[in-house]
């Protein structure tokens, strides 16, 4: 590559061209490649990066509190979780669809896993995600409610703005105070317009106590209930699935095991 050439492609910014132009120079040599046919390859390696660095800042943007891949999940495990219903949700219809979804179950079963190799993989489809854990939810709005309301409205359009909004742990913490109306709005705005999917340890009646306010958690469930998908998942923590049971995998000392022991004690002794 000319130097000329080198100077061009820094200022166009086309660094994924730049990085395989050698490469694709010497192909086309070799294989006689058409001029069209040239210029598309370069083009496609360009584009392929451009991709992956999107990929990045958006993963990045989301906050994901662990970036997890479905491809790495252990659905043996748990037989309540069923992998084509996953397998739908990472297809992110849903989210084009404006639908929601709910997944219900006691903590470890892999609802946040789930939830957060779903926002991978809607951003890997070209989406916005957003993740937050209940707690950050909870700082989120004990911020708010000391800010101007100019960043009231920033931090409203933060919740709003995603494609794809993820609200985890919900039932692990109290909201503060008023945070019931803050959600409820994000929800009102949300509906049918941007898709929420959100993870709960406690059951539905459970959350007006959570949130603090009946008619708020009454309206929040109605809304996000009508064209929401109600996934309850059931069975062993996840998390816990490689530890050994007390007494587990041992065996029984012996008497002449014992005094095996005791002799090889003596003996360092």
């Amino acid at each position: 590559m000319n130097a000329g050439l080198s100077e061009a492609i820094k200022e166009l910014r086309l660094s994924g061209l730049g990085a395989s132009l050698d490469v694709r120079l010497a192909e086309a040599a070799g294989n006689r490649l058409a001029h069209d046919q040239f210029l598309e390859l370069v083009l496609r390696d360009e584009l392929a990066v451009r991709s992956s660095r999107q990929v990045e800042r958006r993963v990045r943007a989301a906050m994901f509190r662990d970036v997890k891949s479905l491809d790495e999940f252990d659905f043996a495990f748990n037989p309540s979780i069923k992998r084509k219903t996953i397998g739908d949700l990472a297809t992110c219809r849903f989210v084009r669809q404006k639908q929601d979804v709910l997944l219900l179950g006691p903590p470890g079963v892999g609802k946040s896993y789930l939830v957060q190799a779903i926002g991978h993989q809607a951003i890997k489809c070209g989406l916005l995600v957003l993740y937050r854990s209940i707690f950050d939810l909870a700082r989120d709005f004990l911020h708010d409610e000391a800010s101007s309301p100019k960043e009231q409205d920033r931090m409203l359009a933060r919740y709003l703005k995603p494609d794809l909004l993820i609200i985890d742990d919900m039932g692990m913490k109290q909201l503060p105070r008023r945070s019931g109306e803050c959600l409820l709005e994000i929800i009102l705005r949300r509906h049918e317009n941007r898709s929420t999917m959100m993870t709960s340890n406690r059951p539905l009646e459970d959350w007006a106590k959570l949130i603090g306010d009946v008619p708020a958690a009454t309206a929040i469930l109605d809304r996000f209930l009508q064209h929401a998908q109600v996934m309850t998942i059931t069975g062993r923590s996840y998390r816990l699935k490689d530890h050994a049971k007390p007494n587990e995998h041992k065996e029984p000392i012996t008497e002449a095991a014992a005094a095996e022991h005791q002799a090889k004690t003596q003996e360092k002794q």
